[in-house]
């Protein structure tokens, strides 16, 4: 929330002049290239700056013919054959030679390398949340794009617009530093989260990852609010730069403080109730389906002495009314079966899908 002090320009086509600017200079020329582009008697010049020169087209294939550009050519006479047929003609290769006109194209993409390099070490941070912005805004018809089901549609923009909030929130208040040291740790979980998804993807016993994710989630979590309270409890309001300015980008005032120390408690608050109602959910599944096997594979209770004893003569079993003296076979009710199976589909499926329900939010 504070705000730089403006640097006086230097002298025009100085070296402090040229260093300063020399991105945008640089960007002028490979514009007028590229405006070049759109004109008919330019654009024969233009291409050359652009698109690699010098390309040939050649095929061989094991019929014995060789074809360059357009023009096929046999060098075995006694495998010659009519090859107008699209099928017959190998399939071409391309190759590329040299000469003058590859340095202009050098020319170019060296005027690009620039221009990044110079993007990157004098907008890092900037170009960081720039592009942080624009890939969660894409996010937004990529919904429509990739056919989201609809049921799915709602959570997918809770989880979107709550990164849009936070990390435009952390751009436009110049809270730029507080953003990237809660992101950081952030994305790392994140990432965790997703490997461990891949592990088990191959084999469904290596679940040690989400329990690993588990207890990262809830320290970062932590470490998010503590952050939080002592920059904005703390650090900023001790600052000497206290007030209210859009031209200097100073927002360091308790209203704007308390609202982002509010919003950010709010929101691991939620997050918290999240992880917490998906884990005591998956711990009564797996409750579920335990109980359910030993009810489905325990044998009935053995018979007493007395009425071992009782029907039987000299060892021998003795029939009763009719009943074979046999032992039943005990078998599970095929309910029970089913409900089994349909319980061990259901927790495979929310392991696969462990954070849905509750990691669906972001960083702050």
């Amino acid at each position: 929330m504070g705000f730089r002090k403006k640097n006086k320009s230097p002298p025009v086509l100085s070296h402090e002049f040229v260093i300063q600017n020399h991105a945008d200079m640089v960007s002028c020329v490979a514009m007028i290239i590229l405006l070049g582009l759109m004109f008919e008697v330019t654009a024969k010049f233009a291409i050359m700056f652009i698109t690699v020169q010098y390309n040939v087209t050649q095929s061989l294939d094991a019929g014995g013919f060789i074809s360059c550009g357009n023009v096929i050519v046999c060098y075995d006479e006694m495998k010659c054959q009519d090859i107008t047929d699209a099928e017959d003609k190998p399939e071409p290769v391309n190759y590329y030679k040299y000469g003058p006109k590859d340095i202009a194209t050098v020319f170019f993409y060296l005027l690009i390398a620039i221009i990044l390099h110079a993007l990157i070490q004098d907008f890092q941070v900037k170009f960081f949340y720039i592009c942080q912005i624009a890939y969660w805004f894409h996010a937004l018809p990529e919904l429509y794009f990739q056919k989201v089901r609809k049921e799915d549609i709602p959570r997918q923009l809770y989880y979107i617009c709550l990164y849009i909030f936070h990390i435009t929130g952390a751009y436009v208040l110049n809270l730029h530093r507080l953003g990237l040291v809660l992101l950081v740790p952030h994305y790392l979980v994140e990432l965790l989260f997703h490997a461990s998804r891949l592990f088990y993807f191959s084999d469904e016993n290596k679940q040690k990852g989400f329990t690993l994710w588990a207890l990262l989630f809830v320290i970062t979590r932590l470490l998010t609010l503590t952050v939080s309270v002592l920059t904005f409890g703390f650090g900023l309001s001790r600052t000497d730069n206290q007030g209210f300015s859009l031209a200097e980008g100073n927002f360091n005032v308790l209203t704007i403080r308390m609202t982002c120390l509010s919003a950010i408690c709010l929101t691991q608050a939620w997050m918290m109730w999240k992880f917490i109602n998906f884990q005591l959910k998956k711990w009564r599944e797996q409750s579920q389906i335990q109980a359910s096997k030993k009810k489905a594979v325990s044998p009935k209770s053995r018979p007493s002495k007395k009425e071992s004893r009782g029907g039987s003569v000299n060892g021998v079993m003795k029939p009763d009314d009719k009943t074979s003296p046999r032992a039943r076979k005990s078998k599970a009710s095929p309910s029970v079966l089913y409900a089994t199976m349909k319980l061990s589909e259901k927790l495979q499926y929310k392991e696969a899908e462990v954070a849905k329900d509750c990691y669906t939010t972001l960083s702050f």
